[in-house]
């Protein structure tokens, strides 16, 4: 199963997009599906306030575990790591038109009129597979292009 293929099937089982998309990558970077799903929990829907596209957010901390920095001496690493990350949400800005939940969603998704809408557009079941999609498929092209 490719990460798309992964990420878009446990989307498609009610878990967040920040749960999909790091735990499409969970195994190789060595943790267990379980934990990537655990940790990824509290970050869909933007934080649950339109913050951050929660698929966004999943794909960086699938990039933090591969490039972060975990040494205070390992300034490589820090600077990789945000280079990495200024890649992931320029790129995914450019295909995407945002990386900002309410922005590419069209509503304010932290109020209940603006979650009734989403429901009613049906963009959380439509739309938001298409930024799994997007933050996986980007992750994982830059994983491919940047050595470890």
């Amino acid at each position: 199963m490719t990460h798309v293929e992964k990420a878009n099937d446990l989307f498609s089982r009610k878990f967040h997009c920040s749960q999909a998309v790091f735990a499409a990558f969970a195994e190789e970077l060595g943790i267990t599906e379980e934990q990537a799903l655990k940790i990824g929990a509290c970050f869909g829907s933007g934080m649950r306030k339109g913050e951050v596209c929660g698929a966004c957010s999943g794909a960086l901390m699938a990039l933090g575990l591969k490039y972060g920095q975990a040494n205070e001496q390992d300034l490589e690493s820090r600077f990789k790591t945000n280079e990495v990350t200024d890649r992931f949400l320029d790129e995914f800005k450019k295909e995407n038109g945002s990386y900002l939940c309410n922005d590419l969603l069209g509503c304010d998704i932290k109020t209940e009129a603006g979650i009734k809408e989403a429901l009613e557009k049906k963009l959380f079941t439509e739309f938001c597979p298409k930024m799994v999609e997007s933050a996986t498929k980007i992750t994982e092209e830059l994983m491919n292009q940047i050595s470890s």
